[in-house]
């Protein structure tokens, strides 16, 4: 408001001399720029999507897996506490008869046993563009003497 008076002030200045000149045609102009905003949208969006379903799936055991195992550890054991052969093959199937009982016993896990359908929603922000108009500047034109003078200030 101050630099807007002082402007004023000297436009009248100019336009008062000593020989008493006057400024015509005196006109004030506002000017704008376009600038660009981005502005936060939010949207409630929803998506179906395949959410696993568990459940608990029993397994058939092993008996023959469970016997091989058995009889290699049975064997590296009787082996390692008799120190001789006969042991190790005493251990072989002693090992062989408990891995073949406990690979027979059907295992019960959890495990994915199908999907469902879900409908999933969410608060999504993006940015919007936006050309806005906004004030820059003014200027006052006007003429004197013949010439004719712009002169820019802030409102």
């Amino acid at each position: 408001m101050k630099k807007t008076s002082l402007t004023l002030a000297a436009v009248v200045a100019l336009a008062a001399p000593a020989h008493a000149d006057v400024a015509s045609n005196i006109k004030v102009f506002d000017h704008t720029k376009t600038i660009t905003k981005y502005v936060p949208t939010t949207t409630y969006v929803c998506n179906e999507i395949k959410k696993p379903v568990y459940g608990n799936v029993q397994k058939q055991g092993d008996a023959a897996g469970g016997a091989l195992l058995g009889m290699i550890l049975g064997g590296v054991i009787g082996k390692g506490v008799t120190g001789d052969d006969g042991g190790a093959a005493a251990g072989a199937v002693v090992g062989g008869l408990i891995g073949a009982d406990k690979g027979a016993q059907n295992r019960t896990s959890r495990e994915i046993v199908g999907y469902e359908i879900v409908e999933q929603c969410e608060n999504v922000t993006r940015n919007t563009k936006e050309n806005v108009e906004v004030y820059s500047h003014s200027t006052i034109r006007f003429y004197l003497d013949g010439k004719r003078y712009v002169v820019p200030f802030q409102k």
